[in-house]
């Protein structure tokens, strides 16, 4: 009698190459992170270089240093013209240390932090506990972030970056025409209030966060000339009632909690809120049907490393919320790429 499996009708087509590539992924990855904390693509920004010369300027070993070079053109990171190398049109913009738009201050904090820790996804699946700096007595993300002042600058920073897109996006789809004030709860560096003031001259904002971040808030308003009408107050939205505004404003905040804390903010976001008035929430929002939004559900995955009761959500879960918190009516709105917007109305 034969032992042999029998072949399934694709047995002869289908192939592991896209198990292989998410099993290894790491491999690409910590090659990128591993390019940031180099420098690699801040000394391009100056100017292309040879191998041999980008070698020389990164103090790097001769044995792989082109094999890096050109694992990073394979992965659409570098441009190459025979032995010269150059960033592309995207890493200029966003992984050059001299610039605003400089994104490399989170992938610098997932290199430094994120890669090892998510090493114990296994244990954190098992447990339910954070798997970071907690989990050996040490402080939590938000104590490592802003009790270290060039973390969080750096960071504030790249979260403006990162938010970029969405907060153009909002300032675009949302009628704010309607409305004259605006409060954002942990604001950071005042990426979303810029961006909405700069498209909509009569508005006036106010960023709620905590004392630490005003004077990195107040320094990027005076660069957008907009001191005149943003300003910040300082506050704990856990322990404070949030002020009031035509519309408040929630991005990446809501992740980081349990339902319980969740259903709260939204809850002091009803009451600062006029008849009419309008909160809008935005991050990663998962799609309804939990299938697609890849970034989004790892985004989740992260809040497991990272937090004791944080986790990302639909737009549907969102908006239930919302109506349970009073808003009389919601809306999803997808903004640009993973992110979207739920919108409550009072």
């Amino acid at each position: 009698m034969s032992t042999k499996t029998p072949m399934t009708p694709d047995s002869h087509t289908v192939t592991p190459e896209s198990i292989m590539q998410l099993g290894l992924g790491f491999w690409g990855s910590k090659t990128l992170l591993s390019a940031i904390e180099l420098d690699l693509f801040t000394e391009l920004a100056k100017a292309p270089l040879s191998a041999e010369a980008l070698t020389a300027r990164l103090k790097l070993h001769s044995r792989s240093a082109r094999d890096f070079f050109d694992s990073l053109v394979a992965l659409g990171m570098l441009e190459r013209e025979d032995d010269v190398y150059r960033n592309t049109q995207a890493t200029d913009v966003f992984l050059d240390r001299s610039k605003p738009t400089y994104l490399g201050g989170m992938l610098e904090m997932a290199n430094e932090r994120l890669y090892p820790f998510w090493g114990s996804l296994t244990e954190g699946l098992r447990t339910g506990l954070p798997q970071n700096e907690v989990k050996t007595g040490g402080a939590g993300l938000f104590e490592a972030i802003y009790g270290d002042p060039d973390r969080l600058r750096l960071f504030l920073g790249a979260m403006t970056g990162l938010s970029m897109g969405a907060s153009r996006a909002i300032a675009q789809k949302f009628p704010w025409k309607n409305y004259q004030t605006v409060v954002d709860v942990g604001g950071a560096q005042g990426g979303l209030l810029v961006q909405i003031c700069l498209a909509h001259l009569h508005l006036k904002g106010v960023n709620f966060d905590l004392a630490v971040v005003g004077p990195i808030f107040e320094e990027y308003v005076a660069a957008n000339g907009l001191k005149d009408r943003l300003s910040f107050r300082t506050g704990d939205f856990f322990n404070e009632a949030l002020p009031a505004a035509d519309v408040i404003t929630m991005g990446h905040i809501l992740h980081d909690w349990n339902l319980e804390e969740k259903r709260m903010l939204l809850n002091k976001a009803y009451q600062g809120l006029p008849e009419g008035g309008a909160l809008i929430v935005f991050e990663a929002l998962i799609d309804d049907e939990r299938r697609q939004n890849a970034f989004g559900l790892l985004m989740s995955l992260n809040m497991l490393i990272e937090t004791p009761g944080g986790f990302d959500y639909t737009g549907k879960d969102c908006s239930g919320w919302m109506l349970e918190a009073g808003f009389r009516e919601t809306r999803v709105e997808h903004l640009i790429g993973p992110d979207s917007m739920v919108v409550g109305i009072k």
